[in-house]
């Protein structure tokens, strides 16, 4: 992912700044100077890019700066504050309630990935409890009707559209009425699009608008125009009431700043941008959070939904009951990786965590990483209940492994690599032996229980550094809630 490289080259700028011994006018300049480089690659506005190295300079007086400041933190801080300063447009987007009927109309040029993306939002929020449904009034591209369909069929959304009508209005209204009588609580509306900016696509979507009366409109944008993207978001938002942007195709181009920047330029809110082309390749946009992850600081609280999403509060303590025992068991090794799995991307994951930029898992290791786990599950279903529950690596013997490995369908050689994995991990887990966990109720009890020792032992050296060291781990573990301990606990096994 491009993105990947322009936050890599702005942490190894700022990398190289903090590695100085001395910081001055020269040290600032040529870190300033190697960010400025990189938001111009991506197609950032010179001006923009221009003015933000401006306003940091003024920020950060190395002159006025009293003695023992920390000169490092304030630069860094500064850098933050301008690039989330760049891509925030200063006003929030609409955002639905469950239980109570809302449409959103899906607007965009042709090719931008409208029909996709409508599934994607809708995938996103039937994740989060609510009951979405799509009508297709896309009556202009043949085969649009056929798309929305197999993508709502595979994702188990209800759908509507027509191959008979052509009138896209007739089409919307019928479709909304039919999901409200449904109790559907989010009706997606695909509209037409078109190859150039033209009056007519206008003014259809002003007639669909019209007829089905959107709570949302949301426009549909291709990353890879860069700046150009603009002049296009004014013209969406001059004839038709966008409330939101939602930037496609971030994952193949050197472009995706530029989109992400100029949008912003136009007060318009994004709040989704595409990733990929699977259904999972959705990412919510959070202005400080993603300029956290670009930067390699992470986003913990992102990371603690996805946790919260995928280990039910039930299991929480259960699962922390093992983790003080230090036993580590194959059974509790599937059941991590099924963790894993649900999360979604494991590169998307895996940059919610202090010191790990995207860059260090590039697109193609990712499906890699994905496919391996999926391999293991596989192998451990050829298991019995015996060497699944066994904490004895005895006790897979070459016949063991050989049944396996036939059962499985699979070499001999990725059984013993699945075994390896597996006494990596056991080894990870058993550092976390010891830790006392609190009753049933009393999780909040956890953070004070709970030492940056044990911490220390799990967490890779690099992603320490990131944090700060043991002091900087310290810091951390008081600014997280209970909750959120309980819940990075529960599913620490699988993200090691």
């Amino acid at each position: 992912m491009v993105l990947a490289q322009l936050g890599g080259s702005i942490s190894r700028a700022l990398a190289q700044m903090s590695n100085a011994t001395v910081i001055d006018e020269k040290v600032l300049s040529d870190c300033l100077n190697e960010i400025s480089r990189a938001l111009l690659q991506s197609d950032v506005q010179f001006k923009m890019v221009r003015d933000m190295q401006a306003n940091i300079k003024r920020i950060v007086n190395l002159e006025t700066l009293a003695a023992g400041t920390n000169k490092r933190r304030i630069i860094q801080q500064a850098v933050f504050t301008e690039l989330c300063n760049m891509l925030d447009p200063g006003k929030p987007s609409f955002t639905p309630k469950k239980g109570k009927p809302c449409v959103v109309m899906f607007v965009g040029l042709q090719g931008s990935g409208k029909t996709t993306t409508c599934t994607k939002y809708a995938y996103y929020h039937q994740r989060k409890g609510f009951k979405p449904a799509l009508v297709c009034a896309d009556t202009f591209r043949a085969g649009a009707f056929d798309q929305l369909k197999q993508n709502a069929t595979k994702a188990k959304i209800p759908f509507y559209g027509s191959y008979m009508e052509s009138d896209p209005v007739k089409i919307a209204v019928e479709g909304v009425e039919r999901f409200k009588k449904e109790n559907c609580d989010l009706i997606i509306v695909d509209t037409s699009g078109r190859h150039k900016q033209e009056a007519a696509l206008f003014e259809e979507m002003r007639q669909v608008s019209e007829a089905t009366k959107p709570d949302l409109v949301i426009f549909v944008m291709d990353s890879s125009i860069g700046q150009a993207a603009f002049d296009q978001a004014q013209a969406f938002k001059q004839s038709v009431s966008v409330g939101a942007v939602i930037v496609t195709k971030m994952d193949g181009h050197a472009k995706g700043g530029g989109a992400l920047s100029a949008v912003a330029a136009t007060k318009s809110p994004v709040i989704f941008i595409g990733t990929g082309e699977h259904i999972d390749e959705f990412e919510v946009f959070d202005v400080k959070p993603f300029v956290s992850r670009l930067l390699g600081m992470g986003d913990w609280s992102g990371f603690m939904d996805k946790i919260h999403e995928v280990v039910p509060t039930d299991q929480q303590p259960e699962l922390l009951q093992k983790l003080s025992e230090g036993t580590f068991t194959l059974r509790l090794m599937y059941e991590q990786f099924q963790n894993i799995l649900k999360m979604g991307p494991i590169g998307q994951v895996f940059s919610m965590l202090p010191g790990f930029s995207s860059e260090l898992m590039p697109k193609g290791h990712e499906k890699e990483s994905q496919a391996k786990i999926k391999r293991y599950m596989t192998m451990m279903d050829s298991m019995t209940d015996g060497e699944l529950d066994s904490t004895n690596p005895k006790l897979m013997t070459e016949s063991r492994i050989i049944r396996i490995a036939r059962g499985s369908g699979r070499p001999v050689r990725d059984v013993v690599d699945m075994l390896e994995e597996y006494k990596r991990l056991a080894k990870i887990w058993s550092k976390m032996k010891g830790l006392k966990i609190p009753k049933k109720g009393e999780m909040s009890a956890l953070s004070r229980n709970m030492n940056a020792q044990h911490m220390s032992k799990v967490i890779p050296p690099q992603m320490l550094k990131q944090i700060g060291g043991m002091s900087g781990l310290q810091s951390l573990m008081k600014q997280m809630g209970s909750k959120e301990m309980g819940g990075m606990f529960g599913g620490l096994g699988g993200d090691k």
